[in-house]
């Protein structure tokens, strides 16, 4: 079954209280989508590191009810 645009936006708004967020549907159906998040959480990381923090915080539906999700993440501030 595929994730809801809000459940991710509010998965990823739990995981990043602070954070900026935009999630796009890339495809309409509900399992591929674009997530945009800007935090204070990325500071001084390289941005695999920043993706991977990402993917823990939704690693129990990577894959599953999340099929796709493209990343742009930045540290709040810059």
């Amino acid at each position: 079954m595929p994730m809801s645009q809000q459940d991710l936006e509010d998965r990823l708004k739990a995981a990043f209280p602070d954070a900026q967020i935009e999630v796009s549907d890339l495809a309409g159906d509900g399992d591929h989508y674009k997530a945009r998040i800007i935090s204070a959480a990325f500071a001084g990381l390289p941005r695999v590191k920043q993706h991977q923090l990402v993917n823990k915080a939704l690693a129990d539906v990577l894959g599953g009810a999340l099929h796709a999700l493209a990343l742009e993440t930045t540290a709040l501030g810059t």
